[in-house]
């Protein structure tokens, strides 16, 4: 299969110019001005439209046991929204709880992305124990192809690690070269918090962020990264949320502590007041670390323009509004966490974050794309348009305009975030190893196109 784009204005991380592309052989193969193209290929005229490489959501959740339930996307769904949306590449997390066999949940968990998802997807390994076995399986793993770990510093007795099988999960990743992402809250103080609130009687869902407040958040940043900077290891911190959190990883950047940080589309457009909305409606934006205090916006902006944050990814976690977070009626701590966005993050990095004059194009595609590739071991056959690249490439239509509605978007849950939002531009067309999945915001591609994709350790 061959495909020419023509006439679009390319853009990367680091570069932005007018150029054809020509895609064969599932890579991009020539770049260049007034290309020809046999009379057999496909064509695709760019002309007004950017060319972006495809996008990478580093941080997912499509196959999800979790609090008494299941995620509802599964990856023939979730697969859709996020080439829909951009997304071409998905990096999900594998979460065995602390009393499970880990290689046995990941063959689980791959068991459910192989043969139904349409886009390229990997793995970040959780570890939730350390031990011999552990250990052992953790070395096979590595070497079939799956280069970083997850770990949870939260939710007791379920995912949450303790401080031995910590140290000794970072001494092995900086021996394997390989990353740890990691969720960093104190879960114990989120637990005695919990406790005190729900004996009180504050059981709404508001009080979500009083449970979890920003000094929670940075002291599993603060925790982490004392372990990180005792064993050498490279650390990630995902869905950071405030300005508390990411003052602490850059604390410990400035002492040689080897950290990256990621945020969320959430965090940046969303706060804690849709927590508040009645009628059990803020239990839609339940998540952890929750929605915060809408001045850390501007701070996290900050942060990616000026490369403190590295990127910016989803988290995300479909539960339905009607029979699964309603489980949490009448206690806060029992709905489900989770706001799905997994479709929209590119649409809207795009509205406010490049018409908003927050950050570049250049600076959406590195964060949205190219750092995550370099980070988890990607690049640059993902992340970047350069001969030899996979050819996932992203047609956008900046002259676009519509607007976010469940009624319309391709996830599988009963409700979206960002209902009614506006959003100026959209994908038009978006590739998989140069075949078009998506036109004009159908699918119209292979479900099982997607490809698990192996990673060599990075060795940083």
């Amino acid at each position: 299969m061959s495909l020419m784009i023509r006439n679009g204005e390319v853009v990367t991380a680091s570069d932005r110019y007018q150029a054809d592309l020509w895609c064969e052989n599932e890579t991009i193969t020539a770049i260049g001005r007034q290309l020809k193209a046999p009379p057999d290929a496909e064509v695709i005229d760019a002309s007004g439209k950017y060319v972006f490489p495809g996008f990478i959501d580093p941080h997912v959740h499509i196959y999800l046991p979790f609090m008494g339930t299941f995620a509802k996307d599964t990856h023939e769904t979730a697969s859709r929204a996020a080439l829909v949306g951009g997304t071409t590449t998905m990096i999900e997390m594998v979460c065995p709880a602390n009393n499970e066999d880990h290689a046995k949940v990941l063959d689980t968990w791959k068991s459910k992305a192989e043969g139904q998802s349409a886009c390229d997807y990997t793995f970040h390994m959780g570890v939730s124990r350390y031990d011999q076995q552990t250990e052992s399986q953790l070395r096979e793993i590595v070497a079939s192809g799956i280069s970083s770990f997850k770990i949870f510093l939260a939710y007791k007795g379920a995912f949450e690690i303790d401080d031995a099988s910590l140290f000794h999960t970072l001494n092995l990743a900086k021996e394997l070269g390989v990353i740890v992402t990691a969720h960093c809250e104190n879960g114990t103080l989120v637990a005695e918090l919990q406790r005190a609130l729900l004996a009180q009687g504050c059981t709404g869902p508001e009080y979500q962020d009083t449970s979890r407040p920003p000094r929670v958040e940075a002291e599993g940043v603060h925790h982490l990264t004392t372990f990180a900077e005792l064993t050498g290891a490279h650390i990630y911190i995902v869905h950071t949320s405030c300005e508390e959190a990411l003052s602490a990883a850059l604390r410990a950047r400035s002492r040689g502590v080897n950290v990256w940080v990621e945020t969320l589309i959430q965090f940046l457009l969303l706060d804690k007041s849709y927590t508040e909305q009645p009628n059990f409606e803020g239990s839609k934006f339940v998540m952890s670390p929750p929605l915060r205090d809408r001045r850390n916006q501007p701070v996290l902006w900050n942060g990616l323009r000026n490369g403190m944050v590295s990127t910016v990814a989803t988290d995300h976690a479909p539960f339905d509004f009607v029979g699964q977070k309603d489980m949490g009626q009448d206690n806060f701590s029992l709905i489900p966490n989770g706001i799905p966005s997994l479709e929209d993050r590119i649409n809207l990095l795009f509205t406010h974050g490049v018409v908003g004059e927050q950050i570049s194009l250049n600076q959406m595609v590195d964060v949205g794309s190219t750092q995550a590739a370099k980070l988890f071991g990607l690049f640059p056959r993902k992340g970047t348009i350069q001969i030899g690249a996979d050819a996932d490439l992203v047609i956008f239509d900046p002259n676009y305009r519509g607007s976010i509605s469940a009624r319309t978007h391709q996830l599988a849950v009963d409700y979206s975030a960002f209902e009614g939002w506006s959003i100026q531009g959209r994908p038009s067309a978006v590739t998989v190893r140069g075949e078009v999945q998506v036109r004009e915001g159908k699918f119209v591609g292979s479900q099982g196109k997607g490809r698990l994709l192996k990673r060599e350790p990075n060795h940083f």
